[in-house]
């Protein structure tokens, strides 16, 4: 799996997954995420959606062991930060230890967004000055990522997000060569992930195997028109019955990804 966080990356020269969204540039900020380490399923999450986040501890001195950024020197520096997560937990301790972590950063004017468990909603009373918005866990990949980014927007940052490419359900992330459809991770060759990019990049426009010989293998390739329908035929399979559809044949010319703006 190729990926740029400890949390959640390791090496290979297989693509692994990440998830969707638009095709924002990145910003020069980083997200601050407490506690240290995050839980597991919080960093897979930032890894895949390419956001750009490093740990704090309860100093607020930031951990530079964990997390991505495209400069860890300084990750503590508040001014660098788009906007902050807290995960509170029925830990011993923990509730007042995020809650010192979120009124420190929104004393910096920094939005913070805090993860809590279904069962820790009264913990929120009277806390409503800590944080700017929260969501109930375990979370769903798409809402977090929308309640992340319109709390981004509404406070005049951008969305710390790397290169995506998106359609539907489904996110490729350009940086980490990761994919996702539906929150789920696509466990890609390089091919496939190029193919999927190819296509995902035009949604509704058909291209002959021809074309999609040249453009993703290559003018020197000469495995043949049979390579693509092998590719395609794998890509539909890891995507899943409920997705394989977004991949369409377009019978005597070729394939394409979504669909086309033109309707008969």
């Amino acid at each position: 799996m190729v990926g740029r966080s400890s949390a959640a990356a390791g090496s290979g020269s297989k693509p692994g997954s990440g998830t969707a969204a638009d095709s924002d540039r990145p910003h020069g900020g980083v997200l601050a995420v407490w506690p240290d380490p995050p839980p597991v399923e919080l960093a897979r999450f930032f890894d895949l959606e390419g956001y750009r986040w490093k740990t704090v501890d309860d100093d607020l001195e930031g951990a530079g062991a964990r997390g991505r950024s495209p400069d860890a020197t300084d990750a503590h520096d508040q001014s660098q930060w788009d906007g902050a997560v807290a995960a509170l937990t029925d830990e011993d301790g923990q509730a007042e230890r995020c809650w010192r972590f979120c009124q420190a950063v929104r004393s910096a004017d920094t939005p913070v967004l805090v993860l809590v468990g279904g069962g820790l909603l009264d913990a929120l009373t009277d806390r409503h000055d800590h944080f700017d918005d929260f969501i109930i866990t375990p979370f769903h990949p798409h809402e977090l990522r929308s309640r992340l980014d319109l709390l981004l927007t509404r406070a005049g940052k951008a969305n710390g997000r790397g290169d995506l490419v998106t359609y539907g359900p489904l996110t490729l992330n350009v940086e980490t060569y990761q994919a996702v459809v539906d929150g789920r991770h696509l466990d890609l060759t390089y091919m496939e992930y190029e193919l999927l990019r190819f296509l995902a990049s035009s949604p509704g426009q058909v291209f002959t195997r021809e074309t999609l010989l040249n453009r993703v293998w290559g003018y020197e390739y000469y495995g043949g028109a049979r390579t693509v329908d092998v590719h395609i035929r794998r890509l539909r399979a890891k995507m899943g019955e409920d997705h394989s559809s977004l991949i369409s044949t377009v019978r005597g010319v070729g394939y394409r990804l979504g669909q086309s703006r033109w309707t008969v």
